[in-house]
């Protein structure tokens, strides 16, 4: 299974993993804070986590023929969970998988962003049409997942609130930690960042197994934009383990024919806290 946290803009990396049953157990093999990371692993080339990664169009089939090479068991990729936008139809503004996710999730501030034009655009709908025709159908439905290869829309804020068994939106992203910690400085965002990393990974681990993300020990010297690579790389390890959930038929999706959002059902989460007006999460 690969885990896509796409970036909205070609510019952008896009953290990649890949999970697969081992010994009955589903178990990480491979985690890359971009497309050409991951496929340069498939090559025998380490990941440089001290480096900048770049954004880059990948090829769908350079990927899923990596993905292979990293198996254990060579198998064939028959799940692909990506965190963005993926459509039959063109993304041109908010869709009803965007509706109805908000709706259900927005008390809890994991409501969504709306696709533009521009963002992700035709990009998004490039990507859609090139897992389609790799292989991938988009999975709307729960039924859609009875056998064969999909492609599925996966969203981590409301995930992570089954993961972490919390009420509301756990604060994570790099972007927002101004609005996370005001008060804080760069050095004690820097900290707080990492530490939540920390709890996501830790989480995952126990379902995952060991992930091989290297999360730095210690703060100092450490920037905000140095922990996006982190960041995007668990991301994409969320993606797997949404993957996880959805073929367990523990995760739903939301929306309609055209595009679905898979999240955790109501019943899965603990009650809210509180009551929050409704609030977009972050990319």
């Amino acid at each position: 299974m690969l885990g896509i946290d796409a970036a909205w803009t070609v510019t952008q990396p896009s953290g990649v993993a890949l999970v697969e049953v081992v010994d009955g157990r589903w178990s990480c093999r491979a985690l890359a804070p971009s497309y050409a990371q991951f496929i340069g692993l498939a090559r025998g080339i380490p990941v440089d986590w001290s480096g900048t990664p770049r954004g880059s169009t990948p090829a769908v089939a350079d990927l899923v023929r990596a993905a292979e090479q990293l198996s254990l068991r060579r198998q064939p990729v028959h799940l692909v969970a990506i965190d963005m936008p993926l459509s039959l139809t063109a993304l041109t503004g908010r869709r009803a998988a965007d509706r109805a996710v908000t709706s259900q999730f927005a008390r809890r501030y994991c409501g969504t962003h709306s696709p533009t034009l521009d963002r992700p655009g035709e990009w998004g709908a490039t990507l859609t049409r090139s897992f389609v025709a790799a292989g991938y159908p988009l999975a709307t439905r729960a039924a859609d997942l009875d056998g064969g290869r999909h492609l599925l829309e996966v969203y981590p804020h409301p995930a992570l609130l089954a993961l972490l068994n919390v009420p509301l939106r756990f604060e994570y992203k790099t972007s927002r930690s101004g609005r996370f910690w005001p008060e804080a400085s760069v050095a004690e965002r820097v900290r707080r960042l990492l530490e939540a990393f920390r709890t996501i990974e830790v989480a995952l681990r126990q379902r995952l197994g060991p992930t091989s993300l290297p999360l730095p020990k210690s703060t100092p010297g450490i920037t905000l934009s140095g922990l996006k690579r982190y960041e995007d790389a668990l991301d994409a390890l969320v993606c797997c383990w949404i993957g996880t959930e959805c073929l367990a038929r523990r995760f739903v999706p939301y929306g309609d024919a055209t595009g679905a959002i898979w999240c955790p059902p109501e019943s899965a989460l603990p009650p809210p806290v509180g009551r929050g007006a409704a609030a977009t999460a972050g990319a």
